[in-house]
């Protein structure tokens, strides 16, 4: 048995440590709507570029160090950080701070009634102490958040709310300096607007028509080189 021990321990010693996925109940959830299942975070990291040293990510620990201790931390439902290692961050299963060099660069957290008074207090609290450059938030009806669009920027140390303007067609949008875009609250959904294309970023229905634009202007030139062939 002795000998069994020691043999398991030797194994687990060469297993590096990887932070547990936090547990989430069915209220937590609300961030696949507005992120996961419309593809806004895919089509974000995709819009920024450069994924090996963009991070754009959520739902997993954000730590100053890795630790074995959850107590406290905290698990953001968007996370970008620019100038960091992604590949750590999958090993790690979590971002830690220490081990990127410098906390992420904005957090967001998509309302629900379990976390809305968190969000706008002890979060918010948490993520200014961290030193993470601005934290946004999104409620789709205003119920949990008091607001459905909310932003915070880090200025001398300290959160200073970012200024947020309605649009004659009734949405409202505040300017992320981290991203370089503004960050929308249009009829419920979340998005992302490019100042300077004054257009929103690619939606997977911009891609699904760039994609079947391509391929109608080659089934069209496949067809004009076959009437010059038969003449």
């Amino acid at each position: 048995m002795a000998t069994y021990n020691a043999a398991a321990k030797a194994w687990e010693s060469e297993i590096p440590f990887e932070m547990p996925d936090p547990e989430r109940g069915p209220e937590d959830m609300t961030s696949f709507d507005h992120l996961s299942v419309n593809g806004n975070a895919y089509l974000l990291s995709k819009h920024l570029g450069s994924p090996e040293t963009t991070l754009v990510a959520g739902e997993h620990f954000l730590s100053p160090e890795l630790t074995r201790d959850l107590t406290g931390l905290r698990y953001p439902d968007l996370l970008i950080a620019f100038n960091v290692d992604p590949a750590a961050y999958h090993r790690s299963n979590a971002y830690i701070i220490a081990e990127q060099g410098k906390p992420p660069d904005l957090v967001m957290e998509i309302a629900s009634r379990s976390t809305g008074r968190t969000d706008i207090l002890a979060k918010r609290d948490d993520y200014e102490a961290l030193g993470i450059l601005e934290y946004w938030r999104f409620d789709e009806t205003g119920r949990f958040h008091r607001a459905r669009l909310a932003g915070d920027r880090l200025v001398d140390g300290r959160y200073r709310p970012v200024d947020i303007e309605e649009l004659p067609d009734g949405s409202l949008q505040g300017f992320s300096a981290v991203l370089n875009l503004h960050i929308r609250w249009e009829q419920g959904q979340l998005r992302w607007h490019d100042p300077a294309t004054g257009r929103h970023i690619a939606t997977f229905d911009d891609e699904r028509a760039r994609a079947e634009n391509a391929e109608q202007r080659v089934r069209e030139l496949e067809e004009k080189l076959l009437r010059l062939s038969d003449t």
